[in-house]
């Protein structure tokens, strides 16, 4: 079977090259129908990657977060037409550590083509179906898997119940673990500290909300913070993090930064914290955050807000379209793949 995939040959052009598809084996077959930009994406794609690393990976097939369809399954443990979420993770076999932190682990769009495909030829441990969740949020699952798999982990790391939590980061990311923590954690009392107030003020369910320069440690105090900022940014982020939490509390570190940033260790020390930093999920994440959108209709209306844009993919100018209107946004594009 010709299999068609788009492939980011340099920056701003994709070419459409064309494979054969093996059909034997038991690996499922299905086809992409909605795919959800990442700022990963946009930076290569924009060629906002260093050029080492960029000569390096492409040319190469983008998007890691998106559903679609089944088309046929060998071992008849999935319907034609079943619904399905794609995980983008293919797992190493050094089983010292999770499937997303192994070092022989590939990542779709990172390390290996993504979804930006006619079809997809997957092993059924890369496919979870869903049900009663709407197509255009369930195509940002690993969006949102990312998000349990740190909220999840700092809840095991936590010896204490907190009181207060500050999450750093007004973005899609600071939105989604604010959601999983009021979800996880309804009686702790959230602030979200971020730049932009309009975008704040969609943090409806937060208790307190902050811009960077009203925080201060005579002013508040947190158990335990979330960095989900990035970037050069972070390291302010980071710092300020510092100063209001309290002895012996929880740091998760979420935020990607293409460069090294500072630390201040020497109160990192004096006040005997713990940095944690997570990325990206494993299946039992995917799982955890199919199972919550399906029975928890209050957070599927909360994500809602994180679709700013959904743009029909028909031909390769759309895929242009659509990682343009990506840059202009605060939030997610999400493609409605026709290709």
């Amino acid at each position: 079977m010709i299999n068609a995939q788009y492939k980011l040959v340099s920056p701003r052009m994709v070419e459409t090259v064309f494979s054969d598809i093996p059909l034997n084996g038991d690996d499922v077959l299905a086809r992409p129908e909605m795919l959800s930009i990442c700022k990963a994406d946009i930076r290569y794609f924009f060629g906002m990657r260093d050029a080492k690393v960029l000569k390096q990976k492409l040319p190469l097939v983008l998007i890691h977060e998106a559903v679609g369809t089944v088309l046929y399954d060998p071992k008849g443990n999935f319907d034609k037409g079943d619904k399905v979420v794609m995980l983008p993770n293919i797992p190493g076999k050094d089983m010292r550590s999770d499937e997303n932190y192994r070092l022989d682990s590939k990542f779709r769009s990172s390390k290996a083509d993504g979804f930006m495909q006619e079809v997809m030829v997957l092993p059924e441990s890369q496919v979870l179906q869903y049900k009663n969740i709407p197509t255009e949020i369930a195509a940002f699952t690993e969006f949102i898997s990312v998000g349990v798999h740190a909220v999840t982990t700092y809840l095991k790391k936590k010896k204490n119940p907190p009181r207060r939590i500050g999450v750093w980061g007004d973005g899609g990311l600071g939105y989604i673990i604010s959601s999983l923590l009021k979800y996880y954690l309804p009686e702790v009392h959230l602030s979200v500290i971020g730049v932009q107030r309009t975008k704040l003020e969609l943090f409806r369910f937060a208790d307190e909300i902050y811009t960077i320069d009203e925080i201060s440690p005579d002013k508040v105090w947190f158990d335990d913070v979330f960095e989900c900022v990035g970037g050069q940014p972070s390291e302010d982020a980071i710092s300020q993090m510092i100063d209001v939490i309290n002895p012996e509390g929880v740091m998760m570190l979420l935020g990607v930064s293409e460069n090294p940033v500072a630390i201040n260790t020497r109160m990192v020390l004096e006040k005997g914290l713990t940095l944690v930093g997570r990325s990206r999920s494993g299946r039992k994440d995917f799982e955890e955050a199919v199972k919550i959108m399906e029975t928890n209709k209050k957070f599927v209306r909360r994500m809602k807000v994180l679709i700013s844009d959904v743009v029909e993919v028909k031909s390769v100018g759309d895929i242009n379209t659509a990682f343009d209107r990506s840059r202009s946004v605060d939030f997610k594009v999400i493609l409605k793949w026709e290709m």
